[in-house]
């Protein structure tokens, strides 16, 4: 059973830092692509950065300058430094993974973690 668990979120004031991360554990085969999302009150779910399977990162330009998404992949971990912070930053945060399960075939999924709360108070 695969597994994204997201850790990090918090309440900070505006102009503070927060570093989220989101670890992937179970029967994984390689990693693809790697994803944080979030999702403010009243909002739809946005895609704030990307690491796609062809490299290099992709930013929504709300986040551009301020946030940073990193991976390890020997932790099979994906990270959102989130620096400048401003109330409107206020969001569930959700990481999100194109991954390969373990074993043969070679079976593609999409997965999400449970979301982690960012609060930022003005």
């Amino acid at each position: 059973q695969v597994q994204l668990v997201e850790s990090g979120g918090g309440l900070v004031q505006a102009g503070g830092s927060l570093r989220l991360s989101c670890a992937a554990s179970g029967d994984i085969g390689n990693i693809n692509a790697m994803a944080w999302y979030r999702q403010g009150p009243g909002k739809q779910r946005e895609l704030l950065a990307n690491m796609p399977t062809r490299g290099g990162t992709n930013y929504a330009d709300s986040v551009k300058g301020r946030f940073t998404i990193s991976r390890d992949n020997a932790k099979k971990t994906v990270y959102l430094q989130m620096n400048s912070l401003k109330p409107e930053d206020t969001a569930v945060y959700y990481c999100n993974a194109d991954l390969n399960l373990g074993g043969w075939p070679i079976i593609r999924r999409e997965f999400w973690g449970q979301g982690t709360q960012v609060t930022v108070s003005s």
